[in-house]
C-alpha cells in the first residue's frame, strides 16, 4: 500500500512539532532518508545543487528546489501538502533559504546534509546555529506506524524466503563471493529493489562480525555466517544465520545454541517501557554466564526503517524505553579470533504486550553440503 499525501502531511507536521518541543525553531531536511520519509521525495540525481525541506512549527512546510528538478519534486508524493519553491542557476541557493529561516534560529540539520551545504546557509545567516537531527531528534523515524511495520514484514518475508533457498545451494568448493552473489541475486528475485549487504564469514572469517565476502574457498567442516539484507518497498531487511558445511562438533553445536539461547532471552525481554540497554544486558548476561564474554564485541541490535541501520540502538547506556511500534534487530553473537564465528538475528517489533519477530526462519543450526 503506498503512502499517501496524508501520512506524509502528518508525519511533517509531528516532526515539525517535535522539534518544538527539543527547542529547536525548525527542521531543515536535505536530500536523504529523512527526506523520503517525511516528504516521498528523492531526487533522481544527487548534484551539489541545494533542495531543502523547511519544517517550522505552525507553518506551512516548504520545498526549495533547483528550478530544473522542480517537476519531479512536484511529482513526489507528498507535494501536495507543502510549498514549493524554486532558484536557478546563477543564483544563490543560501540566499533563497536564509528567506525561509529565522535569523538568530536554532535548527536541527538531517545528518545526511553535505557540509557545503551547511557552510553556505552559516554564510548567510551567521547567527543562526545547527544541531544534527541524530542528536537532536534521534527518534524521529523510530515509531513505525502499522503500514511501515507491514512493510517491514513483508521485506522480512522476503529475506527468510532468500535464507530458505540458499540452503539448497552448495557451499563446499566455492568461493565466500560466489554464494554472496546467489543471496543478492534472491533477494532481488524475492522482490528487494536494492541489496545492502551479502556478509558471508566462512571458518576464520566468521570471526569478524562485518566481513565482507572475499575469494576464501568455503571448505567442508566451516561454520558460515550468512547476514543479508536490503530494501523491499522502500523499507529495510537484516537477517543472520549460521550455517555448518557438513556435521559440526559439539563445540560449535554448544556455542551456537548458547548465541540461540541468549537471542531467545533477549526477545522474550521486549516489552513497552523496558529500556533499551536492557535487551542488551539480557543478551549479554547469558553469553557472559556461559564463559564467551569477551566474544561478544558489539551491540545487540539497532534500528531498521528506511534505512538498516537507524535508532533505536539496543546498547549500553542507551536508556530510552522501548515503545510500541519500534522496529530493531536481536543480533547477538560470539566470535573466535582466527577460528570460527556465530550469529543469529530478526528483526522485531515492540507490540502493546511484547515483542513480534519479523523474521520466521528456524533459528536450530542448518546443515548444508
Amino acid at each position: 500500500m503506498a503512502f499517501t499525501e496524508q501520512d506524509h502531511a502528518e508525519r511533517m507536521t509531528r516532526a515539525a512539532r517535535d522539534a518544538a518541543d527539543a527547542g529547536l525553531s525548525g527542521l531543515l531536511v536535505t536530500p536523504g532518508p529523512d527526506l523520503v520519509w517525511l516528504c516521498g521525495y528523492r531526487p533522481t540525481a544527487l548534484t551539489e545543487r541545494l533542495t531543502l525541506l523547511v519544517l517550522v512549527p505552525e507553518s506551512e512546510p516548504r520545498l526549495l528546489v533547483p528550478a530544473l528538478e522542480r517537476p519531479e519534486a512536484e511529482a513526489a508524493p507528498g507535494a501536495g501538502a507543502l510549498r514549493l519553491s524554486e532558484w536557478r542557476d546563477g543564483q544563490d541557493p543560501y540566499a533563497a533559504a536564509a528567506g525561509l529561516l529565522r535569523p538568530g534560529g536554532h535548527y536541527g540539520v538531517s545528518d545526511a546534509t553535505w557540509s557545503l551545504h551547511l557552510l553556505g546557509l552559516q554564510e548567510a545567516l551567521p547567527l543562526t546555529t545547527y544541531r544534527a537531527l541524530s542528536t537532536a531528534l534521534p527518534m524521529l523515524r523510530a515509531v513505525k506506524d502499522d503500514h511501515e511495520v507491514a512493510r517491514l514484514a513483508a521485506a522480512g518475508a522476503a529475506a527468510d524466503a532468500t535464507y530458505e533457498a540458499i540452503l539448497s545451494v552448495r557451499f563446499a568448493g566455492r568461493r565466500e563471493t560466489d554464494v554472496a552473489a546467489d543471496l543478492a541475486h534472491l533477494l532481488r528475485r524475492h522482490g528487494h529493489s536494492q541489496v545492502d549487504f551479502t556478509v558471508v564469514g566462512s571458518g576464520p572469517n566468521g570471526a569478524n562480525p562485518h566481513h565482507e565476502a572475499g575469494e576464501r574457498t568455503i571448505e567442508d567442516g566451516d561454520m558460515v555466517v550468512l547476514d543479508f539484507g536490503g530494501l523491499k518497498d522502500g523499507y529495510g531487511s537484516d537477517t543472520t544465520r549460521t550455517v555448518h558445511v557438513g556435521e559440526p562438533t559439539d563445540e560449535e553445536r554448544a556455542v551456537h545454541d548458547i548465541v540461540r539461547q541468549a537471542q531467545q532471552a533477549a526477545f522474550e525481554a521486549v516489552r513497552p517501557g523496558v529500556p533499551c540497554e536492557e535487551i542488551d544486558r539480557v543478551a549479554r548476561t547469558v553469553i557472559e554466564y556461559a564463559g564467551y564474554g569477551e566474544y561478544f564485541i558489539h551491540r545487540t541490535g539497532h534500528g531498521i526503517g528506511v534505512t538498516t541501520h537507524e535508532p533505536p540502538y539496543l546498547v549500553q547506556g542507551e536508556q530510552r524505553p522501548l515503545v510500541p511500534g519500534m522496529c530493531f534487530s536481536i543480533e547477538p553473537g560470539i566470535y573466535l579470533p582466527g577460528r570460527f564465528g556465530v550469529r543469529i538475528e530478526d528483526i522485531v517489533t515492540c507490540t502493546e504486550t511484547g515483542g513480534r519477530r519479523l523474521n520466521g526462519t528456524p533459528h536450530e543450526m542448518a546443515v548444508v553440503t
